[in-house]
């Protein structure tokens, strides 16, 4: 035991958080920590019919504290204590909030508590959708392209069309906000104890994919893009920031606060934070040209590729290009869905309904029996779905559908486009349904793939991460065989915690890099799934009509074309 040296990795995502204890001699998890955020559960400041959803800090600064105190209490409290050496984070992203001058979030004053304009604007808030609009019409205005290094479109999911849109609509949080700050980076600045905002260290991360940061335009787009785009951003260059940091680097030590809260020493160094799924790409081993596919409630993509290889070659549609963002010196491309998990959550739920709805109306049973029989039943229907599913004949397959159920990330952003299925008939069942949303979002993954090649970037394999990779064989057998290439899925179950735990364990000084912590610390692979190739015909002529329906649906999504009927 003297020996060792232990690292925690804290993953936040858009249910809960986890924290995994983690051996740094080769990665072995001793202990994990799963916390589900009780406002978030109980859908407090969300409005899902206006695309609103928003945290309550509260929720990440108690979850931060269970899991962590939980993971070492369940590996041995006091006595594995002074050997945990680092603690890095990753969280959702883009998922800022409006902050005073000691870097504390508006919403944890007595005044912004139950404001949801105070809290953090989740990546999936879809209430800027005008101001990303605004952002790329503004955009063209200047000789320099502002937005090359975004993909050329900038999203309602993003920093800056968050930032905007809570300006305009709140005039109490405007006036109290000095600066904005992504959830990523507050999570390293409050265990570090830091109450100056302008010590906060930005993830290089979330500042570049998000928030227009590039070293070409000597940090943040110049004043003048900001202040000609809404008077109300005049000044926010200056109080942003302007230097960004990789997640190689120290963010600080753990405060005397926090060491004492948490039971650990203030010798813990803390990293620079990032998003999930570039934390994820790492604790999954990503390698040159194969896309890791974090597969949640979204999808977010990364591909890593020789900054030589890159020069001069700007990806079109994708949610960035960064020196750093995954791994340093190296590109990181990201590209994703907005709907993946969520799909497949949200047709349950509406199938679910006489469950949800009626069940605890029933006389025949007792109230408990009810919620008993409601639970076991939603645990099975998923399943239930894939195997009956999967058992469907490929001659009859007429339901086809399109994934963009919560607007489409990549490629080619544009958030206020939405889902469809066609081909319902009264023999289209519940398998059928599933199975045409299922194909669905194997298709977006296809889209994004082939951008990638259209442009250049080869995509040589893929490596599957997240709850959806480790749990559906159906989907990931059919994705393997829509995309036509094997997908090799991480045997980690919390990859992105374990991501942020490699990092932790450069920045405390344990690997003098990212990439000899990965060689270390990377637990493989549990599975490959392999394409069928007697399914190649049927799904290339499938893919086909999803593009066209895609076209289709764009071409009637737009203001100027009227509904048939009216």
């Amino acid at each position: 035991m003297s020996t060792a040296n232990y690292v925690i990795g804290v993953d936040y995502g858009t249910d809960s958080v986890r924290s995994v204890l983690v051996d740094t001699a080769n990665g072995k998890e001793i202990s994990a920590s799963v916390f589900l955020y009780p406002r978030w559960q109980k859908g407090l400041y969300c409005k899902p019919s206006l695309n609103q959803f928003r945290q309550h800090p509260l929720d990440y600064v108690e979850g931060l504290t269970h899991t962590i105190k939980d993971c070492i209490a369940k590996a041995g409290g006091d006595s594995i204590a002074p050997f945990i050496k680092g603690i890095s984070v990753d969280t959702t992203g883009s998922s800022p909030v409006a902050v005073d001058e000691t870097g504390t979030p508006l919403a944890l004053n007595a005044d912004f508590a139950e404001n949801p304009n105070a809290m953090f604007v989740l990546w999936k808030d879809h209430t800027a959708v005008k101001e990303a609009a605004e952002i790329n019409k503004h955009a063209e205005k200047f000789e320099v392209n502002y937005l090359k290094y975004v993909g050329g479109i900038y999203s309602s999911e993003w920093f800056w069309s968050k930032l905007l849109h809570i300006l305009r609509v709140d005039v109490k949080v405007r006036k109290n906000t000095v600066s904005w700050v992504e959830h990523c980076d507050w999570i390293p600045f409050l265990l570090s104890g830091k109450t100056d905002v302008k010590e906060m260290k930005r993830s290089r991360c979330a500042a570049g994919h998000k928030a227009l940061w590039a070293e070409e335009f000597d940090g943040l787009p110049p004043e003048e893009f900001f202040k000609t785009l809404d008077p109300l951003l005049t000044g926010y260059r200056d109080l942003l920031f302007k230097d960004t940091y990789t997640s190689d680097v120290s963010a600080g030590n753990l405060s005397a606060e926090w060491a004492e809260k948490l039971g650990l020493s203030t010798d813990v160094v803390i990293g620079v934070g990032a998003f999930d799924a570039h934390m994820g790409a790492v604790g999954g081993q990503i390698e040159p040209y194969f896309l890791s596919k974090v597969m949640g409630t979204s999808t977010c993509d990364i591909l890593v590729a020789p900054n030589k290889d890159m020069e001069g070659k700007l990806i079109n549609g994708i949610c960035g290009q960064v020196d750093g963002s995954v791994i340093p010196g190296m590109a990181g491309l990201e590209a994703g869905q907005s709907a993946f998990g969520d799909a497949y959550a949200w047709f349950k739920k509406l199938i679910s309904w006489p469950l949800d709805s009626l069940l605890s109306e029933s006389t025949l049973i007792d109230e408990a029996t009810a919620i008993a029989l409601r639970e076991e039943l939603e645990h099975k229907i998923i399943a239930n779905l894939s195997k009956q599913a999967s058992e469907l004949p490929d001659d009859d397959y007429p339901e086809l559908a399109v994934d963009w159920l919560n607007g489409r990330r990549t490629p080619d952003a544009n958030q206020e486009l939405k889902g469809a299925i066609t081909g319902l008939g009264l023999g289209t069942d519940a398998p059928r349904f599933f199975r045409a949303i299922a194909a669905s979002t194997c298709f977006g993954a296809k889209a994004i793939v082939d951008r990638f090649k259209e442009q250049g970037v080869p995509v040589k394999g893929i490596i599957g991460i997240g709850g959806v990779a480790k749990k559906s064989a159906y989907i990931m057998q059919m994705m393997a065989d829509v995309l036509e290439m094997p997908i090799r899925i991480h045997r980690f179950e919390h990859t992105c915690a374990l991501g942020a735990a490699m990092f932790a364990a450069v920045v405390a000084g344990i690997y003098p890099d990212v990439e000899t912590a990965m060689k270390a610390m990377g637990t493989g692979f549990e599975k490959e799934y392999k394409p069928n190739i007697k399914k190649q015909k049927l799904y290339r002529q499938h893919y086909q009509q999803y593009l066209s329906l895609g076209r289709y649906l764009e071409k009637f999504n737009k203001k100027d074309v009227k509904p048939y009927l009216s």
